[in-house]
């Protein structure tokens, strides 16, 4: 039976369509997860707790997303590259990884020759975007799309899954019916907690500041990250906006006191510590922008699925951003979920699909997970043999051209 020809029945009046899929959030992750559906002939519903207005032009949240190439191969095949300006898009030349303070060699990772090429003709790891700027294109191409409906200032409360339905309340009284519930509501996932599925969370004691900054001195599109006593700076490039000098987004991580103020020092303190703190290697660095404070916790979900119940996003696996794969793991997930339940038996819940889906996944992202964890844990340790370990790790990382490789493969995921 296809998804077309089985439909499920409301319980209310005013909810007269009938959805094959509820998606419990409307960020990234399940807004191309509804898109994804959607192509396939799905109806698809998205519960959003946020007004309709937040979706349509979210605000800044200072975070720049690093995409690979699979991700915007992706964005392109949805149409959703095409509402992103390209003037606002900064390719990712080089990423360079130093041990502030302790001198030695930065480990340095190019795109290899023959690389995709952005249109000005430079070979590129990847591409940084605004956050959201790729939330209001997905929410634009999305809300033209035949077969997704919002549902915006709602929540899910509960749900009830049974052989053949799901049964999902909502904040307000209203009730849906579906075959599949996904759960694309963060790394603090409620939905998560209502299926019973328990999950690694692994806080690392630490926030994060993420704002923008100006400098004098170009960037190069190169992200630098930068481990340091008592600090961890990464420098992620932003393409220019017509002013002066170059645009750079600091993201910032230091213990929660540290981080609570800085964030409401003056603009001026602000930009001379930063500056400080960067040994000024951009020149002179001007705080452009809010600063947007997160805690810093990773989380891996024990399990992606329940009975007709799929995590994706943050909500199956929230990233340290050391990498800058989260993002690119949530537009992996949705997919290889579309991809199961399309090749599945007609229902979008079916059990044996979801156990697929969960297997791909976990295989695709666990690895990587508990590496950057090693990594993270390792880079923002500075007591006993942390700091020449660390400088002893990319001395030889650097000397090692096979493990090079690997790693700008990761970051470039080629289509």
């Amino acid at each position: 039976m296809s998804a077309q020809e089985q439909k499920g029945p409301f319980t209310q009046k005013d909810d007269m369509m009938s959805d094959d899929i509820v998606i419990a959030g409307g960020g990234p992750a399940g807004l191309a997860a509804a898109l994804s559906f959607a192509r396939d002939g799905w109806r698809v519903v998205v519960v959003e707790r946020a007004p309709q207005a937040v979706l349509q032009s979210p605000s800044f949240d200072g975070r720049e997303i690093a995409l690979t190439h699979h991700t915007v191969q992706w964005l392109k095949t949805y149409h959703v590259w095409d509402e992103i300006a390209s003037e606002l898009v900064c390719p990712l030349e080089v990423a360079r990884i130093e041990s502030g303070g302790m001198g030695g060699p930065p480990l340095l990772f190019h795109a290899p020759e023959g690389s995709s090429a952005d249109t000005k003709g430079e070979t590129a790891l990847g591409y940084l975007v605004a956050n959201h700027l790729i939330r209001k294109a997905l929410y634009k191409v999305a809300e033209r799309t035949k077969g997704i409906r919002f549902m915006c200032g709602h929540s899910v409360t509960s749900y009830q899954a049974g052989c053949d339905d799901v049964q999902v309340a909502l904040s307000g009284g209203q009730s849906l019916t579906a075959r599949l519930l996904v759960g694309a509501d963060g790394r603090f996932s409620k939905l998560r907690d209502m299926a019973g599925i328990g999950a690694i969370i692994h806080d690392f004691g630490m926030n994060i500041m993420v704002c923008r900054m100006r400098h004098p001195l170009p960037h190069d599109n190169t992200a630098l990250q930068w481990f340091a006593e008592q600090q961890t700076i990464a420098l992620l490039p932003v393409a220019p906006d017509g002013g002066e000098g170059s645009l750079s987004s600091l993201v910032l991580t230091l213990p929660p006191d540290e981080i609570a103020r800085l964030r409401v020092a003056s603009a001026e303190a602000f930009s001379a510590e930063i500056t400080q703190r960067t040994d000024g290697r951009l020149g002179a660095l001007e705080v452009v922008s809010e600063r947007i404070t997160y805690p810093l916790k990773a989380v891996y979900a024990h399990r992606f699925h329940a009975q007709r119940v799929a995590l994706i996003g943050d909500a199956a696996v929230g990233m340290h951003p050391i990498t800058a794969h989260g993002f690119n793991f949530g537009i992996r997930g949705q997919e290889i979920l579309a991809q199961e339940v399309g090749a599945a038996s007609g229902d979008p819940g079916d059990a044996r699909a979801l156990r697929r889906f969960s297997w791909r996944h976990r295989r695709a992202t666990f690895p990587l997970f508990t590496a950057t964890n090693a990594i993270a844990v390792a880079y923002t340790r500075d007591d006993g043999p942390f700091p020449l370990a660390r400088r002893a790790g990319l001395m030889l990382a650097d000397r090692l051209a096979p493990f090079k490789r690997a790693v700008t493969r990761m970051l470039m995921d080629p289509i």
